[in-house]
């Protein structure tokens, strides 16, 4: 998570800096600011530019603002950039006593209030959430879709959930993955209503009249490909599989390859267009991958590569499991393998 927090008193800033340590002691990245006229002298990066100018960069760069300050100033800064809760960053606000955390914008699909609540505990202070479902401790489905890394395909859905739990009528639940803990008692597998829930990495089947499909990130996508092949041939290619697999393009964690292709550009770009991380293996590690089942081995690309299967065996090494979902496809120089991560559904 990137985060970027500001102050505006020698007394704020102080908190400003404490909370850059903690949150990058828990593996975050977070810069403190300091707008003022003596900011340079409070100890974290004075701000020049106007602050307009400053929220109006970091409301774009940065998962997380954290303003400490007065609730006006930091709704005032923020005003002009707030488009949609898909895609605006967690907004916090923080009193330069360091009494209140308060969650002001994207509270669920942000992660707003779970920083709150985060940075509340490590400064001692009270967060302060106002969002329905977290103030009646009730099943939220943003905030179990950005936990658990589902995609969701809904807002007006989303939307039409949280009023019904707040109504205390009781939604339907389909997945195709097992539970881990209770389900929430808002929601129920034998619901039969007109609105529900499905997890799937199928977002097409719609168990439902009104279906919001939340669909996991968990299919890694083993490529190999000729020099030079453009990224449309891959993403051709990849449609197509995971399509007769009824499997979302939504639901793509990473892609994997060997080392070879970790400056190919057409995979790069295909990595980019769809925002996904891509993985490189040496020959040697993709060799050493363990699998329960036979593989499509090559040996012109052995001679090539160094390893008889390269897509195949970057599923397998990047998702940590021995079993691939598809085995190799293959179409104009490139091929796929596909395999997924282990998942199961976590309410907790």
């Amino acid at each position: 998570m990137r985060l970027a927090v500001i102050a505006f008193t020698r007394s704020g800033s102080r908190y400003a800096a404490r909370i850059k340590e903690v949150m990058e002691e828990r593996g975050d990245r977070c810069e403190a600011y300091g707008k003022g006229k003596e900011a340079a002298q409070w100890g974290v990066c004075p701000v020049e530019e106007s602050l307009r100018d400053w929220t109006g960069r970091a409301f774009g760069e940065c998962d997380g603002l954290i303003f400490i300050g007065a609730a006006g100033i930091a709704v005032r800064a923020v005003a002009p950039f707030v488009k949609s809760k898909a895609s605006d960053p967690a907004v916090l606000c923080m009193d330069e006593q360091g009494h209140f955390v308060i969650s002001l914008l994207s509270g669920h699909l942000g992660g707003a209030n779970e920083l709150a609540r985060t940075i509340a505990a490590e400064l001692g202070a009270l967060p302060v959430i106002t969002t329905a479902t977290d103030a009646g401790g009730r099943f939220s489905v943003d905030d179990f879709a950005r936990r658990e890394n589902l995609y969701l395909d809904n807002l007006k859905l989303a939307k039409a959930i949280a009023a019904d739990v707040l109504e205390q009528r009781t939604i339907g639940l389909y997945s195709d993955f097992e539970f881990c803990g209770p389900v929430p008692p808002e929601l129920s597998v034998q619901s039969k209503g007109e609105l529900g829930i499905s997890i799937s990495l199928d977002e097409t089947y719609d168990p439902f009249p009104k279906t919001l499909h939340l669909v996991p990130r968990i299919t890694v996508l083993g490529i190999g490909c000729k020099k030079g092949t453009p990224a449309e041939k891959i993403e051709a290619l990849v449609k197509r599989v995971l399509e007769q697999d009824q499997i979302s393009m939504h639901s793509i964690a990473k892609a994997a390859s060997i080392d070879l292709k970790k400056e190919e550009p057409g995979l790069l770009e295909f990595c980019r267009k769809y925002q996904i991380p891509l993985l490189t293996y040496t020959a040697e590690e993709l060799s050493e991958t363990e699998h329960e089942e036979e593989l499509s081995e090559s040996e012109f690309v052995k001679q090539v590569t160094g390893v008889g299967s390269v897509c195949e065996r970057s599923a397998l090494r990047a998702s940590g499991r021995k079993r691939l979902l598809q085995g190799k496809a293959a179409s104009d120089g490139v091929t796929l393998a596909v395999a997924l991560e282990k998942y199961s559904v976590n309410f907790e």
